[in-house]
């Protein structure tokens, strides 16, 4: 009988110590919590300073095309005012009627590519502007989780 207790008392011991050694406190799981959230944060912190700096490498690209499109519908703007010179010299000349057609349909497909190429530029920088804010965002959010910020 005293061996049976012995063994129902180390059982007991065993399995006192066992669920006693699995139990986390509540402060663990915060800072566990907290770890992850500020994983999070960095991760998109680091994403969006990617992104960033993709975009910052196409602005130069992009303000290229803009001046090629603005000066090429410069270019047309001034071959379809020659042209209507020359129209309106002889206005009865098919020849020059077609011309000047022509050009001032070249005029305005270099005027809107013009616009558009623009319009992509602003598209890039206004996407900018919201990626610089959410990295604002994303630092304070991990300065206040206690994280460290590094440089851009």
């Amino acid at each position: 009988m005293k061996k049976k207790w012995t063994l129902l008392l180390v059982a007991l011991t065993l399995f006192c110590g066992m669920v006693s050694a699995q139990a986390v406190t509540k402060d663990s799981i915060d800072v566990l919590k907290n770890e992850k959230d500020k994983l999070k944060v960095a991760k998109s912190l680091n994403e969006n300073k990617l992104k960033l700096a993709k975009l910052e490498n196409q602005v130069a690209e992009y303000a290229s095309k803009v001046q090629q499109a603005t000066d090429a519908s410069q270019k047309a703007a001034d071959n379809n005012q020659d042209a209507a010179n020359d129209l309106s010299n002889d206005a009865q000349d098919r020849k020059k009627a077609k011309s000047a057609k022509k050009a001032a349909s070249r005029a305005e497909d270099n005027a809107r590519d013009a616009r558009k190429a623009q319009e992509k530029l602003n598209d890039l920088n206004k996407e900018m502007e919201e990626l610089k804010n959410s990295i604002r965002e994303d630092e304070q959010k991990l300065v206040a989780l206690g994280g460290t910020v590094t440089g851009m």
